[in-house]
C-alpha cells in the first residue's frame, strides 16, 4: 500500500484522522484537547416514549422493531417475486438459509424436525435484523428533548407512588395529566401541602445530580457535537435549587423552584460546577438555550427486555405446542410428572426439575440476548466518547458479529428444545408400568 503515492496519501489521511480523534476526544481533554467531545447520551434500561398515536404509546424500541420487520418483508419480497430454477442472489441467499435450518432440524429429530423450521427461521431473521439495525451510527443520537419539567414530573410521580402518597398522586394526575398544566404550575399551587414539600425534597435528593445537555432550540435534535461532558448541567443547576433544608424545602422555596422547573433553559446565574467556574468566558454562549435529556427516536429493539422476553415466550410456547402435538397432552405431561403416585421419588423429583426448567429457559433466553446487546450499546457509546470519528468503527463490526451469533444461538436452542420436547419419556428400569405404557 505504501509503495504508491496514492497509498501514502491514504495512510497519511487515516493517521491524521486517528490523531485528531484521540486529541479531540475525552482522552485528549485531559491535555487541553477535547474539541470534538460530545456529551455521553443518557442511558437507561426502559425504552423511551417517542410519541402518542391516538391512545397508543409508541416507544423507540418499537420503532426499531417495526423497521426490522419492514426490512425482512422487503427482503422476502425481493427473494420471492421472481422465483425460478435459476435463482437470483436474494433467492439463493434465502434458499441457503432455509436449507441450513432443514439440515439442522433433521439432524436432531429426523423428518419430524421439519415442523420447527418456520419458527426457528423466523426467530433467526427477526433477532438478526433487530440486532443489526440497533448498531447503526444514527441510533441513539437523534431525538426529541425531554424537558426538566417532563423529567421532574415522572420522577416526582415515582416518588409519590413508592412513598404511598395517594392524595398527591390524584392531584398530580388531575392537574398535570388531565388538565395539561406544567409541573411548575402544579408545584406553585400546592406549595403549602406538606406531602408535596417532602416529595420535592426527596426527588431532588435522589435525582438532583441528573445531568442535562444544553441544546439549541426545540424540535428534532442531535446530540451537540464538539461540546464535551463538562458542559452538562445538573437538575440542581437548571432549577437553581438552593434551599436551607434540601430534604424539606419551605413553601417559599417550592414556589421559587416552580418558577424555573417549566423553563428548561440554562440558568442565568453561573452554575456551581468546576468547569463553569474555571471557564466563565465560555458560559454566555449557553444562556437561554434548552436544557434537557435527549429521548432518541431510534433505539435497538434487542436492548428492550420486553422485546427479548416476548420472543423468548413465543419460542417456548412453540416448543410446548410441538411437544403436545407430537405426544399428546398425556404423553407430554408424562415427560415431567405424569401420575405422581406411580413414579419413584427420584424420577418424580427429576420431572419437577425439568418442568421448572421450562420456565427458566424463558429467563435464560431473555437475559442472554438483552445482556449482550445492551452491553454492546454501552460499548459503542463509550468508544464514541473516548475517540470521536473513529472510535465506533471497529466495534460496530464486532457488534454485527455478536448480533449474528446471538441470532444463531437463539434459533438453534429453539430447535434443540423442540427436539427434546417431541422425544417420548423413557422410564427408568424397574418401572414396569411405565415400560408397558411406552410400548
Amino acid at each position: 500500500m505504501l509503495s504508491s503515492p496514492k497509498g501514502v496519501a491514504i495512510a497519511v489521511i487515516l493517521l491524521a484522522v486517528a490523531v485528531i480523534s484521540v486529541v479531540g476526544g475525552a482522552l485528549g481533554a485531559a491535555f487541553g484537547g477535547g474539541f470534538l467531545g460530545g456529551p455521553v447520551p443518557h442511558l437507561q434500561v426502559p425504552s423511551e416514549l417517542v410519541t402518542y398515536i391516538g391512545d397508543y404509546a409508541l416507544y423507540n424500541t418499537v420503532v426499531m422493531f417495526i423497521a426490522a420487520i419492514v426490512v425482512l418483508v422487503l427482503l422476502a419480497w425481493l427473494a420471492t417475486r421472481k422465483i425460478s430454477e435459476v435463482p437470483s442472489r436474494w433467492q439463493s441467499l434465502m434458499e441457503l438459509l432455509y436449507e441450513f435450518f432443514i439440515g439442522l432440524a433433521e439432524s436432531t429429530s429426523g423428518k419430524a424436525g421439519r415442523i420447527f423450521i418456520p419458527v426457528a427461521t423466523a426467530i433467526f431473521l427477526v433477532v438478526l435484523f433487530s440486532n443489526w439495525l440497533g448498531v447503526l451510527p444514527v441510533v441513539g443520537n437523534i431525538g426529541r428533548v425531554e424537558t426538566t419539567s417532563e423529567f421532574f414530573f415522572h420522577k416526582f410521580e415515582g416518588k409519590a407512588e413508592s412513598e404511598g402518597y395517594a392524595e398527591v398522586l390524584d392531584g398530580l394526575h388531575h392537574d398535570v395529566g388531565k388538565k395539561g398544566e406544567g409541573m411548575g404550575a402544579y408545584l406553585a399551587s400546592h406549595a403549602d401541602v406538606e406531602e408535596v414539600k417532602k416529595l420535592v425534597g426527596k426527588t431532588f435528593e435522589t435525582y438532583g445530580e441528573q445531568d442535562f445537555v444544553v441544546f439549541d432550540g426545540e424540535g428534532v435534535r442531535l446530540l451537540p457535537f464538539g461540546r464535551g461532558n463538562d458542559y452538562k448541567l445538573s437538575l440542581v443547576d437548571v432549577v437553581a435549587y438552593d434551599v436551607a433544608d434540601p430534604t424539606h424545602p419551605t413553601s417559599e422555596e417550592v414556589v421559587k423552584i416552580a418558577g424555573r422547573i417549566d423553563e428548561s433553559v440554562a440558568p442565568d446565574s453561573l452554575p456551581n460546577t468546576e468547569f463553569f467556574s474555571e471557564n466563565p468566558d465560555k458560559y454566555p454562549s449557553l444562556v437561554g438555550k434548552r436544557a434537557g435529556i435527549l429521548v432518541p427516536y431510534l433505539r435497538g429493539s434487542s436492548t428492550d427486555l420486553n422485546m427479548t422476553l416476548a420472543i423468548a415466550i413465543f419460542a417456548m410456547v412453540s416448543v410446548q405446542f410441538w411437544g403436545i402435538k407430537t405426544l399428546g397432552i398425556g404423553g407430554y405431561w408424562d415427560k415431567f410428572i405424569g401420575n405422581p403416585f406411580k413414579r419413584n421419588p427420584i424420577d418424580l423429583f427429576v420431572g419437577v426439575l425439568e418442568l421448572v426448567g421450562e420456565f427458566i429457559k424463558i429467563v435464560s433466553f431473555t437475559f442472554r440476548l438483552f445482556g449482550n446487546m445492551f452491553a454492546g450499546e454501552i460499548l459503542l457509546i463509550a468508544m464514541g466518547f473516548l475517540f470521536p470519528l473513529i472510535g465506533m468503527i471497529p466495534f460496530i463490526g464486532l457488534e454485527l458479529f455478536v448480533g449474528f451469533i446471538q441470532a444463531i444461538i437463539f434459533s438453534v436452542l429453539t430447535l434443540m428444545f423442540g427436539a427434546f420436547a417431541i422425544m417420548p419419556h423413557h422410564h427408568p428400569e424397574g418401572d414396569h408400568h411405565g415400560a408397558e405404557e411406552g410400548h
